[in-house]
């Protein structure tokens, strides 16, 4: 079988970390493949036999891939058996049967994300998607109920959980020593709970709490309406925004933290407290129905979702125990999720038309 991939975001965070997890197992099969993509992004598997590169630089969710994708690309695609989408966008013109993985609707759950017209456009894409997929893949049973809920009930949508990337689990995460550092990973939009987290770091910080909190993630390109989080951390102080990092800073960031944060209204499936387990660093996350499913067994602490003052009592006991904690996940638990297993799975539910 011949399985063509668009690979189009294969850089990007989280759909690229997905996507980069999965290949090395789908090309580990005796199955071909086209990978659709810039070809600087892709030629690290260029030596591969059963790969061929299909050079492709439209621009994924725009006017061309939807109106005017081109017709050489579209001819060797369609001589496919199979396009495999990880993302909600599929080119016009494909003629072979379409698999898609949406990995979330946040959009659709969570207001004011986005325009009017923004959120139309995405709910059109979303819609498309689910209308031209053959079966669709998400990354939790959470996401499979939201899809179904906003999208329809006809299309078999198949859970694909993410994984944790191979480079956590070889880090030489014993030569970190612990730092009085409370780290969280993400964005300043509404949905990724920071407003939540700095209450809550504020109150700890007027009753004695010393650490020093590490956003990871970039204080540039603000929108106007988020002036007042840039306000309230600017008050704090003793805040620290490390903007764009590479991975091996992260993997130390992670590692020497003497805890994680994840205080999300919302996820799809979310990495970091994996992350930081698996780097020896306590996690602490909000109860959302998502992060109950994906962390249930794991040795996670919840605190009530955008309740500042649980987060407060749960940050201090957890910061100010007699002995810092170093986290040892099972093994069990960290074969729970696996890109071999996201990979196997979704090779599975390939059918070609006949």
């Amino acid at each position: 079988m011949t399985i063509a991939i668009d690979c189009r975001m294969v850089n990007a965070s989280g759909i690229g970390v997905y996507l980069r997890g999965a290949l090395p197992w789908f090309f580990n099969t005796d199955n071909n493949f086209f990978l659709i993509g810039n070809f600087n992004d892709l030629q690290q598997y260029k030596s591969l036999k059963n790969i061929t590169i299909i050079t492709c630089n439209v621009k994924p969710f725009s006017i061309n891939e939807l109106v005017f994708f081109p017709k050489e690309i579209l001819k060797q695609i369609n001589k496919a058996d199979i396009f495999y989408s990880p993302f909600f966008n599929i080119p016009c013109g494909i003629k072979i049967p379409v698999y898609t993985t949406i990995h979330d609707i946040i959009f659709a759950d969570i207001p004011g994300l986005s325009s009017r017209i923004g959120f139309a456009v995405r709910m059109r894409f979303f819609k498309r998607a689910y209308i031209k997929s053959k079966k669709i893949f998400t990354v939790s049973e959470f996401s499979k109920s939201r899809i179904n809920h906003h999208l329809g009930n006809e299309k078999e949508i198949i859970v694909t959980y993410s994984a944790i990337q191979q480079m956590f689990l070889d880090y030489k995460s014993s030569l970190i020593n612990k730092k009085e550092t409370i780290v969280f990973i993400g964005n300043i939009k509404k949905h990724k709970g920071l407003d939540c987290l700095l209450d809550a770091y504020k109150a700890a910080r007027d009753e004695g709490l010393t650490y020093k909190l590490v956003i990871i993630g970039s204080n540039n390109n603000f929108r106007s309406s988020d002036k007042a989080i840039l306000k309230k951390i600017e008050s704090i102080g003793n805040i620290i925004f490390t903007g764009f990092i590479s991975d091996n800073e992260l993997m130390e960031h992670l590692c020497s933290a003497s805890l994680l944060v994840q205080p999300s209204l919302y996820e799809g499936f979310c990495l970091p407290p994996l992350e930081a387990m698996t780097l020896g660093t306590q996690v602490l996350i909000s109860d959302i129905p998502v992060l109950k499913e994906v962390y249930e067994g794991f040795p996670v602490t919840f605190f009530k979702t955008n309740n500042s003052n649980d987060l407060k009592e749960k940050l201090l006991e957890l910061l100010y125990k007699k002995t810092i904690i170093t986290l040892s996940i099972q093994e069990h638990l960290l074969s729970k999720y696996t890109f071999k297993k996201t990979a196997s799975v979704i090779l599975d539910n390939l059918q070609p038309a006949f």
